[in-house]
């Protein structure tokens, strides 16, 4: 990680998240893919590592690509780092969504804006599969961690359980897993 890390100006953090949040499109993973790109692979502002655990822990406490901005912030300056990356990512999102409502509602009876919108989905689903499978390519190492996420994918798909349990049960196989190997050495 760069050694300047603390170093990163408040404005710098506000510009970079104002430039996720006005260019980000498709909701929770394609900005988490963002700000996985800018800041850990362009910036190197935080470890790869780090960077999932901000992204755990926002996966229980909500909106996870706005949790994931502030983990990021706060990693960099503290409380105001993170404040100031929430706000400048929030902040081209409300202009944009102000904008983009007001079009909607006045033109929403066009066939070319109704075949506009139907042509998005694809794409954004196409985002999230390239990033989670970049990220698990890197992360997921071994017949545990294989295991582990086949666990957790059947756990969300099948018994539809919330993110929030599956990071907690997680959580706790592995305590347990490391509890028992300590004791086995």
């Amino acid at each position: 990680m760069n050694s300047n890390v603390h170093k990163v100006r408040l404005s710098e953090i506000f510009l970079t998240f104002a430039k996720i949040g006005l260019t980000g499109f498709g909701g929770g993973m394609a900005i988490v893919a963002l700000v996985e790109r800018i800041c850990v692979r362009e910036k190197e502002w935080i470890s790869s590592e780090e960077f999932l655990h901000g992204l755990a822990f926002g996966q229980i406490l909500g909106p996870f690509s706005l949790n994931v901005c502030t983990f990021t912030g706060h990693h960099l300056r503290g409380i105001r780092g993170g404040i100031i990356a929430s706000v400048g990512f929030i902040f081209p999102s409300f202009l944009l969504v102000s904008l983009l409502s007001w079009i909607y509602f006045t033109y929403h009876k066009l066939p070319q804006l109704q075949a506009a919108l139907k042509g998005t989905n694809p794409v954004i689903i196409g985002l999230i599969v390239v990033v989670a499978f970049d990220m698990g390519r890197k992360q997921i190492k071994g017949t545990t961690g294989i295991l582990m996420a086949l666990a957790a994918f059947g756990a969300s798909i099948f018994l539809k359980l919330n993110a929030a349990w599956i990071l907690l049960g997680a959580a706790l196989w592995s305590l347990c897993r490391s509890y028992y190997l300590r004791r086995l050495s």
